[in-house]
C-alpha cells in the first residue's frame, strides 16, 4: 500500500448505511505496524471535513426579521396622526373610525412628538406625514426610536412627497410603511389592518 501523502483531504461525501456489525463503506484494513493518517481538525471524532459550499447550517431560531409582531386588533389600537393639514387629519381620523378603530390622537407638528406620545397610556401605530413644522417626520422618527418606550412602535410615512427616492430614504431611516398621499379611502382600512397585522406595506399610491 502506499503512504498516505499529508495533504490529502477528507471528502465530505456522506458514508453509506452502516449495520452495527459493518464498517463504513469504503474502509480498508492497514497493514500490520502501519499508523492512520493524521486528519484535519474538522474531521476529528468522525466529523467529515466539508468544503466552504458544503458547510451545513446550524439548527436555531428563525432570524428576527422574519418573526412577525403580534396581531393589533383595531377596535383596540391607540393611534397617533402627525399631520399640519386639518382636512387632511378629518379624512384619516374618519377612515379610521370607519374601520373600528376610535382611539385617534392628533399632532400638527414633529416637535417634541414623544413628549406627547408620553403622556398618552399606550400608543400602537404613528401615521406620520415627512413635511411638517419645526420638525420634519424624519427628525421626528429619529426621537421616536430613540425613546425606549416607543422605539419599537410601528411608524408610517404617509406623506404627499411619494416617489421611489422618499420611500428608499424612509426605508433606512426605520420606518414600518409608507404610504402616498392623496390617500384612497377605498383601499386606506385595508392598508391600516395590514399593518396592524403586522404585514409591510410600503405604497406611493
Amino acid at each position: 500500500m502506499e503512504p498516505v501523502k499529508p495533504d490529502t483531504k477528507v471528502s465530505a461525501e456522506k458514508p453509506g448505511p452502516v449495520t452495527p456489525a459493518a464498517k463504513p463503506e469504503g474502509a480498508g484494513v492497514l497493514p500490520s505496524g502501519a499508523k492512520p493518517a493524521a486528519l484535519p481538525a474538522t474531521a476529528q471524532a468522525g466529523t467529515p471535513a466539508l468544503s466552504p459550499t458544503a458547510q451545513a447550517t446550524p439548527a436555531g431560531p428563525a432570524p428576527a426579521a422574519s418573526v412577525r409582531k403580534p396581531v393589533i386588533d383595531p377596535a383596540r389600537a391607540h393611534v397617533l396622526v402627525v399631520e399640519d393639514n386639518v382636512p387632511n387629519f378629518v379624512l384619516i381620523a374618519r377612515m379610521l373610525a370607519y374601520m373600528g378603530i376610535q382611539r385617534c390622537e392628533w399632532k400638527t407638528s414633529g416637535w417634541q412628538v414623544v413628549e406627547f406620545a408620553d403622556t398618552l397610556p399606550h400608543i400602537d401605530l404613528i401615521l406620520m406625514d415627512i413635511r411638517l413644522p419645526y420638525e420634519d417626520g424624519f427628525q421626528a422618527l429619529e426621537k421616536v426610536r430613540a425613546s425606549s418606550r416607543l422605539k419599537d412602535t410601528l411608524v408610517v410615512a404617509v406623506t404627499a412627497e411619494a416617489s421611489a427616492e422618499q420611500m428608499k430614504r424612509a426605508r433606512e431611516a426605520g420606518f414600518n410603511g409608507f404610504l402616498g398621499k392623496p390617500l384612497d379611502p377605498d383601499r386606506f382600512p385595508d392598508q391600516i389592518r395590514r399593518i396592524l397585522n403586522g404585514e409591510p406595506v410600503w405604497e406611493l399610491h
